[in-house]
């Protein structure tokens, strides 16, 4: 009787938890939550309350939707791409270039920033498709190990100085175009200082009655505008996963010879999802480091260890999934990235740690006397070292104990329309009239 009751209380919540979106939300206020709870822990005022939140916002936005690239690649069609940073650095970089200020150093064409975002994700697709003619004739290992080639070849050629000139070389972009938020809100958007247009008075004379910056307020705006970027790329990647389309990836990833049998062109399909992912990653790079306030683009931004990250980051959330991709970039972002410093600053201010040892050894030493303090102290100066041997051991116990990830075991559709009859829950016989449009027939 009691287990029934429970089952009839858990009933509503489990229905509401069936929706992709209730789960995401939950997600994000969660992060929102404890971090907000970190910051008044710290004595954060309402600015910096914000500014702490909005990065971890803008991070797990950003982080979800070149996770969602990803996904289109290995999550549906198996394809290995360990590149991610080179694609994103050509998004990043071709908006720069096409749409920073002729008198900038280096020098930009000054055309509108619709023209190069635009600009910056046909270029990224258009190396993704050139990167994958020959590469994805190659399989598992040796595609991966071509992918990283092309991303490092990226890289490098923007770091050349041969071609400083136009990429700036080492020292990169540093005079971006502005984002629209700036261009809204300020009069001068090249200048922190400048004065604010009519709107941009009404917003932060408002924010300011709660003791909120005008730079606080500028990138706030901007995330939420990320935000709203990566919803849109969720719902085209939903609606193309769901498609004949990504229903011909997902055979492809589990089992190309099969799918090659029913008179499918694989060769065609993963051409294409790659393409596709690597065009988005290209957006993911432009929003991230090309467009938003005091943004750079620098080759030192797009080292392999990004690529990890969003690997990291799609494990944790289950390749496969779209939502789990979404869940998965703001796990990281918040819990394994930002929450780690924040803890720190939590412990030292509590329990006003200040043991420095200089190695580990020193840190150990004292464990036999009994004084744990040296250790402590070891452990909360390096935890941003630590942090990433923590990644590590992370990724190895889910591949261990769970390779599907949070939401990568779910069984996806597998055809537009149901392809069997429902059971009447009265009588338990098929519905005949569900199984005749089926094309099913009838026993009557």
């Amino acid at each position: 009787m009691s287990q029934t009751t429970t089952d009839d209380v858990l009933a509503p919540l489990r229905r509401v938890f069936a929706n992709d979106a209730a789960k995401v939300a939950v997600m994000y206020i969660a992060i929102w939550v404890v971090f907000y709870a970190f910051g008044n822990h710290l004595g954060y005022g309402n600015s910096g309350m914000l500014s702490l939140v909005r990065r971890v916002t803008f991070l797990a936005a950003v982080y979800g939707i070149v996770v969602l690239a990803l996904n289109i690649q290995w999550g549906y069609a198996g394809l290995f791409n360990i590149g991610v940073a080179g694609f994103m650095a050509v998004g990043a970089y071709t908006v720069a270039m096409l749409s920073s200020p002729p008198a900038g150093s280096p020098p930009g064409l000054g055309l509108p920033l619709p023209i190069g975002v635009l600009g910056g994700i046909l270029a990224a697709t258009l190396v993704g498709l050139v990167a994958a003619l020959p590469a994805l004739r190659l399989k598992a290992d040796y595609l991966a190990i071509v992918t990283v080639a092309i991303s490092e070849i990226i890289r490098i050629t923007y770091n050349s100085p041969a071609f400083s000139d136009v990429t700036g070389g080492a020292r990169g972009f540093g005079n971006l175009p502005t984002s629209p938020v700036e261009t809204l809100l300020l009069q001068d958007p090249t200048s922190p200082a400048s004065e604010a247009t009519s709107l941009g008075e009404t917003v932060f004379s408002f924010a300011a009655e709660y003791g909120i910056s005008q730079f606080a307020v500028v990138n706030t705006l901007y995330t939420v505008g990320v935000l709203l970027v990566l919803l849109v790329v969720y719902l085209l990647l939903e609606r193309a996963g769901k498609s004949p389309y990504g229903r011909v990836l997902k055979a492809i990833r589990e089992d190309e010879t099969a799918a090659q049998s029913l008179g499918k062109d694989t060769q065609n399909f993963k051409v294409r999802a790659f393409a596709l992912g690597c065009g988005l990653m290209g957006l993911a790079g432009i929003v991230w480091f090309a467009m938003g306030p005091r943004a750079s683009v620098t080759p030192q931004t797009f080292r392999p260890n990004i690529t990890f990250y969003i690997f990291i980051a799609l494990i944790i959330g289950g390749a496969g999934s779209n939502t789990g991709s979404v869940l998965g970039g703001a796990l990281f972002a918040s819990l394994l990235f930002e929450a780690p410093p924040m803890i720190r600053s939590i412990i030292q201010e509590t329990f006003q740690v200040s043991a420095n040892p200089g190695n580990l050894i020193e840190a150990l030493i004292p464990i036999a006397s009994g004084n744990l303090a040296p250790l402590g102290g070891f452990l909360l100066n390096n935890i941003d070292s630590l942090r990433f041997i923590g990644m590590g051991i992370l990724l190895v116990v889910l591949i261990q104990r769970k390779p599907d990830g949070l939401l990568g075991a779910r069984k996806e559709t597998a055809a537009g329309v149901p392809l069997t009859a429902d059971t009447r829950p009265d009588t338990g016989r098929a519905d005949a009239d569900a199984a005749a449009v089926d094309g099913g027939e009838t026993d009557e």
